[in-house]
């Protein structure tokens, strides 16, 4: 059964329904949704939550996309659901069953309860390895390299025969990530160097940022036209070199003090970085940019300061979870 934190919504209100609403791309969505007045928020956590403050119009639902039972009611009111969640380890199984069949579970629930409005936040990984440079939404075939990305995939394609809108962001950045900036900086540190003549372009977005372009979709009727997808990226790509020069100004991380052979570097990274994939190494050295135009037009938001400045304000973050 559902279980649920209650907190009443204003009457004749909008209703959204955050599936992981507990974590790094929810809880920016969850934020976003509480500063536009007028919507009830409700977070779909296996983790569940705390009692929200007397009139707030959050409420917190403890369910498990991998057990349909605890699902039923979770939609009930609700107008718009969007869902973050993911599973992205390298268990195949527990990939399919969060990813796929977990989001079958969740749509089903949100058919069953009416719900108007369905927005996914998936990932750009389903296209596989680059280099990608400037593609649309329609340019590329998908190519996933992982049991993560391929179950991602496939819960996409259910979202969309829903009726429903895809984003994919590229690398997301801000308060609580825990891999973009951290790897980055953890390469860096483990290995000083970089390839000679590698400066990819690459795309970017601060979460914050992406949690608005979320929140215009999933509360404009008039913004998702059928069963679509977006980009999900600041419209200006950003080289490597920038990154790394913006992460030793304002992190402390080290620049690379030589330049070596690709081969080199790989094989260096492999020493000392083991876990880091072939695809999540090409991922930061080969170019992996996309034309995310369409979102920014269709929900009429501003793309923001841009890399620095949104590196700045997470710099407290980053620290304190020892980037």
């Amino acid at each position: 059964m559902t279980t649920v934190t209650t907190a009443t919504a204003p009457a004749g209100t909008d209703t959204v329904l955050v599936a992981g609403g507990t974590g790094f791309i929810g809880r920016a969505v969850v934020r976003e949704l509480q500063a536009r007045t007028g919507t009830g928020v409700r977070v779909l956590s296996s983790r569940g939550g705390t009692t929200p403050p007397a009139g707030s119009p959050v409420r917190h639902v403890r369910a498990d996309l991998t057990c349909r039972d605890s699902l039923r009611g979770a939609c009930d009111g609700v107008t718009t659901l969007v869902h973050t969640v993911s599973y992205v380890g390298r268990d195949a199984e527990r990939c399919t069953a969060v990813n796929h069949d977990g989001t079958l579970a969740l749509l089903d629930e949100a058919r069953r309860a009416g719900v108007a409005r369905v927005v996914h936040v998936s990932t750009a990984s389903v296209y596989g390895g680059g280099p990608h440079r400037g593609a649309r939404e329609e340019d590329l075939p998908l190519r996933p390299e992982s049991a993560a990305s391929a179950s991602r995939m496939r819960a996409e394609q259910a979202v969309l025969d829903a009726g429903g809108a895809v984003l994919r962001p590229h690398l997301v950045h801000g308060d609580g990530d825990r891999w973009v900036v951290p790897a980055i900086d953890r390469l860096l540190r483990s290995v000083p160097a970089w390839p000679a003549d590698c400066d990819p372009h690459i795309s970017m977005i601060a979460v914050r940022d992406l949690a608005r372009c979320v929140v215009s979709l999933a509360l404009d009727p008039g913004a998702v036209h059928g069963p679509e997808i977006f980009h999900a990226a600041d419209p200006r790509p950003v080289p490597m070199s920038r990154l790394k020069s913006a992460l030793h100004r304002i992190l402390g991380t080290p620049l690379p003090s030589v330049t070596v052979s690709r081969d080199e570097h790989r094989a260096r990274i492999r020493r000392a970085l083991p876990a880091l994939s072939d695809h999540q190494y090409a991922l930061l050295t080969e170019d992996h940019w996309y034309d995310a135009d369409k979102l920014w037009a269709r929900t009429g938001q501003h793309p923001g300061p841009g890399l620095e400045p949104r590196l700045a304000e997470s710099r407290d973050w980053y620290l304190r979870y020892g980037s």
